[in-house]
């Protein structure tokens, strides 16, 4: 059964329709004292797929209690999906009693599963921080999906770290460059600022790509250099799509046409879905575990 956390309903329902496997109802309360209780009581079969993003505090402990609940059922096999994964930002110490929180969080998480998916983690290094095994996902090539028709395209990515997520677009979607976002720091200030690199923007629709848009601030900031040189329609395309605070204000105002994001993180702007390459992965275990 696909067992949804609360902030994944959708995709779970998605890949529950991919897979062909049941739907598990489960429940979210809150006690008066503040404590959580997640659970399943329709829970029925020897396997389970528990879908959560863990986007709060609450949803990894959401998470937890969803896995002990599948084995308090009677599930013996346990895949956990994590769409988007909090604190994959923490990954290291820089000393001072500073903890891993990424390497804190696997380690929680790989005492109620057997394997893990994760999908564009930030830091790709996290998945060595589970004891079990780990797929990690590439879901940028759905982002092209809900692009409309473009007038020679150009596809940024913030960094020339993070070039691929931009060709994989640019691939998904089928003609197009790529290029990416080069940051000055001014010496005397400090200041960073960012702008496109060589290729030249004037009159073409740009796609402004990465992983993650969170507060939206740097994304503004280069759309808005973007806006300054004469392109055409700026679209931002993030697989994670977390959009906290005015993010999609802040975008808007720089002139951004549109946001695109997946369903990793359930959002307005979640307009296309992972299931389909999550269940590649969620269907090639359960063969691995046939064989």
């Amino acid at each position: 059964m696909i067992v949804p956390g609360s902030s994944s309903q959708s995709l779970a329902a998605a890949l529950a329709e991919e897979t062909g496997r049941p739907l598990a109802t489960a429940t979210y309360d809150r006690f008066p004292d503040g404590e959580t209780l997640a659970a399943v009581p329709g829970f029925e079969g020897d396997s389970a797929t528990v879908v959560a993003t863990t986007d709060s505090d609450g949803a990894w402990v959401e998470l937890l209690q969803l896995q002990d609940s599948v084995r308090e059922a009677g599930a013996d096999r346990v895949t956990t999906v994590i769409p988007y994964m909090g604190y994959a930002r923490q990954d290291r110490s820089f000393g001072g009693g500073e903890p891993v929180s990424a390497r804190a969080m696997a380690r929680a998480i790989s005492t109620g599963t057997d394997r893990v998916v994760l999908v564009n983690p930030h830091e790709s290094a996290v998945a060595d921080f589970y004891s079990v095994p780990v797929d990690v996902v590439d879901a940028a090539s759905v982002l092209a999906d809900p692009l409309p028709a473009l007038h020679d395209p150009l596809f940024l990515a913030p960094d020339g770290g993070a070039i691929g997520i931009a060709e994989t677009v640019r691939d998904a979607y089928g003609s197009g460059e790529t290029d990416y976002f080069e940051k000055h720091r001014d010496r005397e200030t400090g200041a960073v600022t960012v702008s496109p690199s060589d290729a030249p923007v004037g009159g073409r629709d740009v796609v402004v790509v990465d992983d993650i848009v969170a507060t939206g601030s740097t994304m503004s900031e280069a759309v808005g250099v973007l806006t300054e040189r004469g392109a055409g329609r700026v679209i931002a395309a993030c697989i994670h799509p977390m959009v906290a605070a005015n993010a999609t204000t802040r975008l808007r105002s720089a002139g951004v046409d549109r946001i695109v994001g997946t369903d990793t993180i359930e959002r307005g702007c979640s307009v296309v879905s992972v299931a389909p390459v999550v269940a590649e992965a969620v269907v090639a275990d359960a063969v691995v575990e046939e064989g």
